[in-house]
């Protein structure tokens, strides 16, 4: 039952007067719940419970924190139809892709319970001493990964299951041994209170410190900032704009001790279509990307914004066709009429710019919250001397470029900021001249892909997802994937330590039979 309450721990709390309801856009309407915003007391109450479960909640075994994480994907499908109902009343998204990403949900909690089920994830090494070495001794030196400490987590607004409450940053950050405040998005509000309500049984059903996890409300900026400033904080996740990622960091580096914000912000996702790939299938692409550039109604961080192509008859064609497929798609239901707002008007500020021609456009009646799709094409050249036309719009849009030749289509990669991923849609008759356009992408892009599309993050322990900056924060760490988890430890070296005082993964006896680099080597052996 939804009860409009934040969770401090595994205490409902409402001690505030401001709130704030969600909004069904296909219907238009609000709903009904009135969802109460933490008071700075109640931020200072959870962060202090979770500064608190931290000191217990490090030292708890791999194995029993996967029974955590286990049992909050089991009481995640617990919730049944009601979650469901809540999702889709709260994001106009259908049913199919609620289901949908409460299994992508599931799978990520049960990956990270599978990872931490032993501690060979910490990635241990071992380097025994040798008295006899010339000119000084070599001591005995053992490294692991140990967690940072409490982490807040911000809610995405495009996917209310996948990248929220329980999404890959809590559980990834739950797995490592961090207690997580989740700071709820105000778009989804009850989809988040259920999950949390998940979240808080599974904890007290496997004997977890309580503070080991909250979930606070706040529509404005003030309990955002209060979380990230306050100094038990030492790690944020975030997926959202350029601009709110870009606070969250600034806020961060701000503080007398610096903490690493961890945000999946902005990005196009360009798309290179080489000549040959238009002459040989531009129908089967056009159908294919039609289908990309409108899946989900455009919410995705991977949908492809920008198609970069090299001009000449059978390339307008191909643009035309594209254009007039993917306007002919029904238009689909947005997230919220503010993100309708802002998808009308960054569509509109790219396609006023100097020499951008819209190709097709919807331009009929539609509902109130439904997108009007829209393809866009402009010269290479136009390209190149504008960067407001780099921006992402946040929906079913993208921009063609049509360059003169290669040399300017990779200028323009070179000139774009970082993304998340890079397509090259190709021949095999191209493969052995593409050497150029592949290392301009891997200079700008976290993932390429060859013949397909970028939406679509599989979660895989190969996938990265993040990218040069603006399309994360720090490049070098992936927000999908077990190996998102590194983003929530840092490495610690034991010296000349007592074998029995050293934890069970960096004992000589090796009591679990992890694998370990020992001298340099692999092993799951004793020493």
């Amino acid at each position: 039952m939804i009860t409009g309450k934040n969770y401090i721990g595994n205490k409902l709390s409402a001690t505030g007067s401001v709130s704030h309801r969600t909004f069904n856009p296909k219907l238009n309407i609000e709903n009904d719940c009135d969802f109460f915003e933490a008071t700075l007391e109640e931020v200072e109450e959870a962060v202090e419970l979770a500064n608190k479960a931290f000191k217990e909640y490090r030292n708890i075994s791999g194995a029993k924190r996967a029974e955590f994480l286990n049992a909050i994907a089991d009481e995640i499908l617990a919730l049944g139809d009601e979650l469901t109902q809540m999702y889709t009343s709260e994001s106009g998204l259908p049913e199919g892709r609620a289901n949908g990403e409460r299994g992508r949900t599931v799978f990520q909690l049960r990956a990270f319970a599978e990872l931490v089920s032993n501690e060979g994830w910490r990635e241990n090494v071992i380097d025994t001493a040798d008295a006899q070495r010339e000119p000084a001794p070599k001591p005995d030196l053992r490294k692991t990964n140990i967690p940072l400490g409490p982490v807040v987590v911000f809610a995405a607004s495009n996917f209310p299951l996948a990248f929220s409450t329980a999404g890959g940053d809590t559980a990834s950050a739950l797995a490592a041994g961090c207690p997580v405040i989740v700071k709820s998005h105000s778009m989804h509000a009850g989809t988040g209170e259920l999950v949390a309500s998940a979240i808080i049984k599974a904890a007290e059903k496997t004997g977890m410190p309580n503070g080991v996890f909250s979930n606070i409300a706040g529509s404005g900026r003030v309990v955002g900032a209060a979380l990230v400033k306050h100094p038990n904080v030492k790690a944020v996740g975030f997926t959202g704009s350029i601009a709110g990622g870009r606070a969250l960091f600034n806020l961060a580096a701000e503080r007398e001790e610096p903490i690493p914000v961890f945000a999946e912000m902005g990005s196009i996702n360009p798309v290179v279509v080489t000549p040959a790939a238009i002459a040989a299938r531009a129908t089967e692409i056009a159908d294919t990307y039609a289908g990309s550039i409108t899946m989900g109604t455009g919410q995705f961080c991977t949908n492809p914004g920008l198609i970069l192509t090299i001009d000449g008859e059978d390339t307008r064609d191909f643009i035309k066709d594209l254009a007039e497929k993917t306007t002919a798609i029904a238009p689909q239901c947005m997230l919220h009429p503010n993100i309708k707002r802002d998808f009308v008007k960054n569509g509109a500020s790219v396609s006023s710019q100097s020499g951008v021609e819209v190709v097709a456009a919807v331009s009929e009646e539609i509902e109130p919250n439904y997108a009007p799709t829209q393809i866009s094409a402009v010269s290479g050249t136009d390209f190149l001397t504008n960067p407001k036309m780099h921006q992402e719009v946040f929906g079913p849009f993208s921009l063609v470029v049509r360059s003169k030749d290669e040399a300017e289509l990779i200028e323009i990669i070179d000139s774009l900021e970082g993304q998340l991923t890079g397509t090259i849609l190709a021949e095999e008759s191209d493969y052995k001249n593409l050497g150029g356009v592949v290392d301009a992408l891997q200079n700008r892009v976290g993932r390429i892909i060859l013949n397909g599309v970028p939406t679509g993050v599989e979660v895989a322990p190969s996938m990265t997802h993040g990218g040069p900056y603006p399309a994360s924060s720090d490049s070098r760490f992936s927000a999908v994937g077990i190996n998102s988890i590194k983003r929530w430890v840092r490495p610690f070296s034991y010296q000349n330590w007592p074998n029995e005082l050293l934890p069970d993964a960096l004992k000589n006896e090796n009591p679990d039979g992890i694998y370990r680099l020992v001298n340099s080597k692999q092993s799951n052996t004793n020493i």
